[in-house]
């Protein structure tokens, strides 16, 4: 861990990432506080998720082409510059007291717009900067210290919009400026850059469909995460069925942070060696019982538990999936497989929060997190007959 953090580029990368995660982790929860503040509407928080899913889908396949054609430090920089911009309009918008939902809209459209340009280059950064065999200890260390600014970040959020809303959005345009400018120091080890004629826009999907092994891990995780979406409810429960108010929702906002950057801490120092495809469907499986518990709890000690359990279970998912994404696809093809996973993963979440939305606006909160629970181990079964090279996979490096 001393020699890791040793690499000056490394430091920088992991700054710049830290920063990148706290001004989210404000963003999120401050976003759900205010839209659901001046509409009331379960619906509303779902459409919060669907804004912020469309450009993830249709920027994909160009976001990947950018990550692998340009400098993917480049991109990351002017991407979290766009995002510091979407936050500042958010800010600005509360500070006026503005009910003009459209406005809200066009903010976040232009934060998630940056955010799907972002990612693709933003994931492949890592495995550019340290060595391959470093990657996995690598990985889980910037996401323990990542989950921990989560924990944080919700906590604080929670606080900040006591005091003032809008001073919660300042303080996270902040927290995006001071990591843009953290990714303009970065230098990158590793990137091949190719000419525009060798671009297959389709080329990550060509890859994943010879390799089943990742193609089934970040599918897996794609409805897990899908039917997962408890934490776009949290204001629901934290105002209409636990009763526990803003500090209360920081709490469970913060609580699957605190259990994921337990889980990544350890791993950092104890990577999976063997056995990763039975650990990954164990985890997927332990989620969605957490998140039944956590939907049918009436009790905040109980539901901090499952959010909690529930955190924890999802990073060892995470890093697998991670791992695995990145060091099994060749450098040249990493964005454009970072942005089919982008769909995957990081998309997922906006359109799970939506679901959960619309699902709670039909059924109510507590039956929409409990019957996603039950349908994330539903997608366990399947995925094991599906995929049964992903159940059997043992070490997660490149077949040698």
């Amino acid at each position: 861990m001393r020699a890791l953090f040793a690499e000056p580029y490394f430091a920088r990368y992991f700054l710049a990432r830290q920063l990148s995660v706290l001004a989210y982790s404000i963003e999120a929860v401050a976003v759900g506080w205010q839209i659901y503040a001046i509409t009331h509407s379960a619906l509303a928080l779902g459409f919060v998720g669907l804004i912020l899913f469309v450009p993830q889908v249709a920027l994909a396949v160009p976001a990947g082409v950018l990550a692998d054609r340009f400098d993917r430090r480049k991109i990351v920089f002017l991407a979290s510059f766009g995002e510091a911009l979407g936050v500042a309009i958010f800010a600005d918008l509360a500070w006026q007291h503005s009910h003009a939902l459209w406005a809200y809209g066009s903010a976040l459209l232009v934060s998630g717009t940056a955010r799907a340009i972002s990612a693709p280059a933003e994931r492949a950064l890592l495995v550019g900067i340290v060595e391959e065999s470093a990657f996995q200890r690598a990985s889980a260390s910037s996401n323990s210290i990542g989950q921990l600014l989560s924990i944080l970040g919700p906590a604080a959020a929670g606080a900040l919009i006591a005091l003032s809303t809008p001073f919660a959005f300042a303080v996270a345009a902040c927290a995006y400026g001071a990591s843009t400018l953290a990714y303009a120091s970065l230098r990158l080890r590793l990137q091949r850059h190719i000419d525009p004629g060798e671009l297959d826009p389709i080329g990550g999907i060509r890859y994943l469909r010879e390799q089943p092994e990742v193609l089934g891990a970040i599918s897996l995780d794609l409805f897990a995460v899908l039917f997962g979406g408890a934490t776009a409810l949290l204001p629901i429960f934290a105002t209409t069925i636990l009763h526990v108010g803003p500090v209360g929702f920081g709490l469970m906002r913060a609580a699957p942070g605190l259990g994921a950057a337990l889980v990544a801490w350890y791993l950092s120092r104890r990577p999976l060696e063997r056995g990763a495809g039975r650990a990954l469907f164990f985890c997927v499986a332990a989620f969605g019982i957490a998140t039944i518990v956590f939907g049918l709890s009436k009790n905040l000690a109980l539901s901090l538990v499952a959010l909690l359990a529930l955190g924890g279970f999802d990073m060892v998912s995470v890093v697998i999936r991670m791992t695995l994404v990145q060091l099994r696809t060749p450098d040249h093809l990493r964005g454009r497989v970072s942005a089919i996973e982008n769909i995957f993963i990081g998309a997922s979440n906006e359109l799970g929060a939506f679901e959960s939305g619309v699902t709670a606006a039909w059924l109510g909160a507590e039956a929409s997190v409990a019957l996603g629970g039950i349908a994330t181990l539903a997608v366990i079964l399947a995925w094991a007959f599906a995929f049964p090279q992903l159940r059997r996979m043992d070490r997660l490096e490149r077949p040698r």
